[in-house]
């Protein structure tokens, strides 16, 4: 029988891609997503789809007792920093008392969790770059400090049950699915522009920059982290800034299109990097694809995408 694995979130942006990579690794895979942001669509036929919200506990449990699964992978979130300062409270509940669901779902099957965090929301601006991991967080945001109080949950379980869980901060994840409605994703969202040929607003006057990783780096570095106990941040190391991001894509589009400059918007970084040295170190996890050959790959899947709706 072949091993069984359970990924929250998992008709999401990252999560349909973990699926996919679990999938071609022979597990059988039982997505858990509520489709609030996620898109069944997305979800690989041969996995199966349970709609349900991981705040409801006694469900969370029972399926994950039925499933027994040798691993979780855990990215079912509230992942809007503006949804996160208009309703805090529904912002803990999903970040906070999820994850708490989750840990007490997995332990008691002894299934080890994978956490998907964040790096730049969690660190703020004032922190060292390029940031490691004892950084203490400063986040600027509800949602950043949701997920560090979740953080916590997680590594207090693992502490305290044996069962090694893993909390991985990401960096700013660019791909394939990823979608161009919302305040995030800005690869996403000038690529749709260049499809449109809609001029993009460059906050910051193109100069902020951002420590960009491709979703398949991101998948690589989850499936590794599985069974393993710490707190790793999952990046490239590399600082790219907004304008270089549109100038690349506008090469993989063979367009141009002259931006508009506008200041940066309250409350966002002006810059971000991780130290991915721990990663490297303990997980032999190194991300393998480069900004501009990343960007070229997403931009040719993004237009795919939008042909087809």
């Amino acid at each position: 029988m072949s091993s069984r694995a359970i990924v929250t979130g998992g008709a999401g942006f990252i999560g349909s891609h973990v699926v996919d990579a679990l999938l071609a690794d022979g597990y059988a895979v039982t997505v858990i997503d509520d489709l609030s942001s996620g898109d069944a669509a997305r979800v690989a036929k041969g996995a199966e789809l349970v709609e349900l919200d991981i705040v409801d506990a006694p469900a969370l449990e029972a399926l994950v007792a039925e499933v027994k699964p040798r691993a979780i992978f855990h990215l079912a979130a509230q992942s809007s920093v503006i949804v996160s300062v208009e309703n805090p409270g529904r912002d803990c509940e999903v970040n906070v008392r999820g994850t708490l669901n989750v840990l007490e779902a997995a332990g008691r099957i002894e299934a080890p969790v994978v956490f998907t965090s964040t790096g730049g929301a969690l660190y703020g601006d004032a922190a060292p770059m390029p940031t490691p991991e004892d950084r203490i967080p400063q986040p600027l945001s509800p949602y950043g400090a949701s997920k560090w109080a979740a953080e916590a949950y997680v590594n207090t379980w693992s502490l305290s049950s044996g069962i090694p869980h893993a909390v991985c901060r990401l960096g700013n994840v660019y791909g394939p699915r990823q979608s161009p409605h919302g305040e995030a994703g800005v690869v996403a969202i000038f690529s749709e522009h260049l499809y449109t040929g809609k001029t993009p607003k460059l906050y910051g006057h193109g100069t902020p920059t951002r420590d960009y990783v491709y979703v398949g780096d991101v998948v690589s570095a989850l499936l590794t982290a599985s069974g393993r106990s710490g707190t790793y941040n999952i990046a490239t190391s590399v600082e790219t800034d907004v304008a270089t991001v549109w100038s690349e894509l506008s090469k993989a589009a063979g367009k141009q299109i002259e931006p508009e400059l506008a200041d940066l918007r309250p409350g966002e970084l002006t810059h971000s990097r991780l130290d991915i040295t721990r990663a490297e170190r303990e997980l032999g996890w190194r991300p393998e694809v480069p900004i501009a050959e990343g960007l070229k790959l997403t931009y040719e899947a993004l237009v795919e995408e939008f042909e087809r709706e």
